[in-house]
């Protein structure tokens, strides 16, 4: 039973870290699944076999927050842009503190890829090579870099006018 309970766990782990956009509703179904489901296999998991599930509903989260500010992305339809960035850096941190995670490792990278996203698109804009593609108002960029704490004179020079109308 061991080792087809450390397979079962293996394959929940994964569909978590693999999930769609909303990773901690993976988490809840594979909780579920895992000890309630009339069809699952009903196990009584540890804190450590819990804390492997949030670790990757964790990660799927960090993943999403990454692609969300990764400028290869812009033009591909996995690009969700800011404004999802910002949202799910929010419910990032809030799941983080729930299942008692570090979020802070994350922030100082988020911070500087915002910065930098911000920046390369200003100066594509600048240049006339592409439009916009920043998906938010300014509020909602300042609530990110507010969040992730950085001060208003770290975000680049000019950013204001890449944004949405509200």
């Amino acid at each position: 039973m061991h080792d087809e309970r450390l397979l079962i766990l293996e394959e929940e782990v994964l569909l978590v870290r693999h999930s769609g956009e909303i990773p901690e509703v993976a988490l809840h179904a594979s909780l579920y699944y895992l000890q309630e489901d009339e069809e699952g296999p009903q196990l009584l998991l540890s804190a450590e076999e819990e804390q492997l599930l949030e670790q990757a509903a964790a990660e799927r989260y960090e993943e999403i927050i990454r692609r969300d500010l990764d400028l290869a992305n812009r033009d591909l339809r996995l690009f969700r842009g800011i404004r999802r960035a910002e949202e799910n850096w929010r419910r990032y941190v809030r799941f983080c503190e729930k299942s008692r995670i570090d979020a802070d490792p994350l922030r100082q990278e988020v911070g500087q890829a915002l910065c930098a996203y911000l920046k390369q698109e200003h100066d594509e804009v600048a240049r006339g090579q592409r439009s916009p593609s920043v998906n938010c108002p300014q509020e909602t960029v300042r609530a990110l870099a507010a969040a992730l704490q950085l001060r208003p004179e770290a975000l680049p020079a000019g950013w204001e006018c890449l944004c949405a109308e509200k």
